[in-house]
């Protein structure tokens, strides 16, 4: 069994379930707060959210991972009792050490369509995987005080296709306890926050498949149990989850005998999203590369983003480090990057030279030494920066001439806007 594919189907955890803005409002009775979830169309947020995990097969030791989970979302209709529909993406990512520090290289990406009530209950089709905890939070109609308890039932939704091929999400039930611990201040932000504590416990015992009956060979989850404890930072000026932090466990035994244990922390931060790739940006930074002298430079609008494309970059021979020339050329284009908030994904292209396999590395190698430099020059925090490598499989010029090779040995700089 393939550990490593399987965890990073079903480790995207509570902070998957904070995607939309919220709404909570101060009440005039003994610090009482009533919370909503509020949406607003064209409303957009970004998640990131860092999972620090121990995997164990059958009690021994698998390995560890270090996962970032990045989730954008758009509000993209609002009815007329506060029902929110969101349109999203989910990406899990990897990291990968490099000389600099930790970058991540992009990752598998879930779209997914839902619509949520202003007290939190989803409504969402089977057709999607993500997000994967559902119905938390969930509020109570009434104000609350501080120290107030409720509960409310809700359900974790794995994709087990690859390891189980169960081909729907596999959703495992559970009651969750809420407490709303009061006000809490932050030095690091200078405002209050609203904490809200929830903890709940997992224990799932599956109907045996019908194709196990038959004899078919099999391997299911049995038994699904667990726990998880998380504390919500509720930003009451902003209304919308601020950050979050999570202690977890989640075992799976299976019909064959097999245990499988995941243990581990997580933390999110959730920022506001603004779309950058205008027509007016696009200008901005064709205006800054041309005062700037910078060559072999294209700016454009691409499927995720705002796109600036570095033709015929240049490293050292047979390597990935960069000539000083480029970080000179990378320098100037820090400039215009510092000026936006949005995450970063540096996209490493080839020439159609060499073995497929080599065309990759060489892309991936290449990208994540832009993106490492960029992060030396504290464009980006290392994990707001992505790296891809594509190889030769998007030239934008012929592979037949050395001109055009020149042009498809690039690296593309996208501020994403999803």
């Amino acid at each position: 069994m393939n550990m490593k594919k399987y965890f990073k189907k079903i480790i995207f955890l509570s902070a998957l379930a904070f995607l939309s803005y919220a709404f909570s409002q101060e009440g005039d009775d003994g610090g009482q707060m009533t919370f909503r979830f509020k949406f607003n169309k064209d409303d957009q947020s970004r998640i990131l959210s860092t999972v620090e995990e121990n995997v164990y097969v059958n009690g021994k030791f698998n390995h560890k991972a270090t996962i970032l989970n990045r989730i954008s979302s758009v509000v993209t209709d609002v009815n007329k009792a506060g029902d929110g529909t969101c349109q999203a993406v989910f990406m899990t990512s990897e990291s990968s050490t490099g000389s600099y520090g930790k970058n991540y290289v992009w990752g598998q990406e879930y779209e997914s369509i839902f619509t949520r009530t202003p007290l939190g209950k989803y409504d969402i089709d089977d057709i999607y995987f993500m997000p994967t905890v559902r119905d938390v939070p969930i509020f109570p109609e009434e104000a609350v005080k501080i120290g107030q308890t409720w509960t409310s039932e809700g359900h974790e939704a794995h994709d087990m296709r690859i390891t189980f091929g169960i081909d729907k999400p596999f959703k495992v039930p559970f009651n969750a306890q809420y407490r709303y611990a009061g006000q809490e201040y932050s030095e690091k932000d200078q405002k209050y926050f609203s904490l809200i504590e929830v903890k709940y416990n997992l224990y799932f015992e599956s109907p045996v498949p019908s194709n196990a009956l038959s004899g078919d060979d099999l391997n299911y989850p049995a038994v699904t149990m667990g726990h998880s404890s998380q504390k919500i930072w509720w930003d009451n000026e902003k209304g919308m989850i601020d950050h979050y932090s999570e202690d977890f466990r989640i075992v799976i035994e299976t019909f064959y005998g097999d245990t499988i244990s995941f243990t581990g922390i997580a933390h999110a931060e959730v920022q506001e999203f603004h779309r950058v790739s205008t027509e007016e940006n696009i200008q901005k930074i064709k205006d800054f590369v041309g005062d700037s002298g910078i060559q072999d430079i294209d700016v454009k609008k691409s499927d995720k983003g705002l796109t600036i494309s570095i033709e015929n970059i240049q490293f050292e021979p047979d390597s990935s480090r960069l000539m000083e020339s480029e970080k000179i050329k990378l320098k100037k284009i820090a400039q215009i990057l510092k000026q936006f908030d949005n995450d970063l994904l540096i996209t490493g292209h080839c020439a159609d030279r060499g073995s497929k396999k080599n065309q990759i590395k060489i892309s991936e190698d290449r990208a994540v030494s832009v993106a490492e430099f960029l992060s030396e020059l504290d464009v980006r925090n290392p994990n707001c920066i992505f790296t891809l490598g594509k190889g030769a499989s998007e030239p934008v010029d012929s592979n037949l001439t050395e001109s055009g090779r020149k042009r498809n040995r690039r690296v593309e700089i996208t501020l994403m806007d999803k």
